[in-house]
């Protein structure tokens, strides 16, 4: 599973968690490195890419449970 598929999963009206307000931020991202299992990848599109802001330590953390999933 792919970590955007994973946020899929998440995805939310109503923001409950880290992961459901990622999920929701990623899914209106037209670029978003959606085949990507990569940590760097993603991560580093966050950091420089990414049309939005979201905290990189939030990022790991929801990384931990996409890869315990």
């Amino acid at each position: 599973m792919t970590f955007y598929n994973y946020l899929m999963r998440h995805r939310a009206p109503v923001e409950k968690d880290d992961a459901t307000r990622l999920a929701n931020l990623v899914f209106q991202d037209p670029l978003f490195p959606k085949q990507s299992k990569d940590f760097d990848e993603i991560s580093t599109y966050l950091e420089t890419e990414a049309p939005f802001y979201f905290n990189l330590t939030l990022f790991d953390n929801v990384w931990l449970s996409y890869l315990e999933a």
